[in-house]
């Protein structure tokens, strides 16, 4: 995955979604894309694992002026972004789940130190 910080995104660009409290993982997908399938599955496992993150699926062919505007070639691309929208991780193709996993440490804000 590459990192990518220029971008803000909102849940109003995504059809109304709701972000993760957290982070969010954005998967673009089109209908016949068999790795597509595959990569639900593992975006929803790992914000099952991860508190305050959610995934968002969005219908390339439904929202065009999307993706041309944030570049998307190929489905699925995920995009990984933190609490407040910024995309910070960005990949194209069928992800492995450690990978998914390691791009959210990037976007989950630090966790505050425990007390005494």
């Amino acid at each position: 995955m590459t990192a990518d910080t220029t971008e803000r995104l909102g849940p109003e660009q995504l059809g109304g979604a709701e972000f993760g409290e957290r982070a969010t993982l954005v998967q673009f997908s089109s209908a016949f894309c068999q790795p597509c399938r595959a990569t639900r599955r593992t975006l929803a496992e790992v914000a099952a694992m991860v508190p305050g993150v959610a995934h968002v699926e969005i219908d390339a062919e439904e929202h065009l002026g999307l993706v041309r505007a944030l570049g998307v070639t190929r489905t699925p691309t995920v995009l990984v972004l933190d609490a407040a929208g910024r995309i910070v991780r960005r990949a194209a193709g069928q992800p492995r789940r450690a990978d998914v996993i390691a791009a959210l440490g990037r976007a989950l804000p630090d966790r505050p130190a425990a007390g005494p």
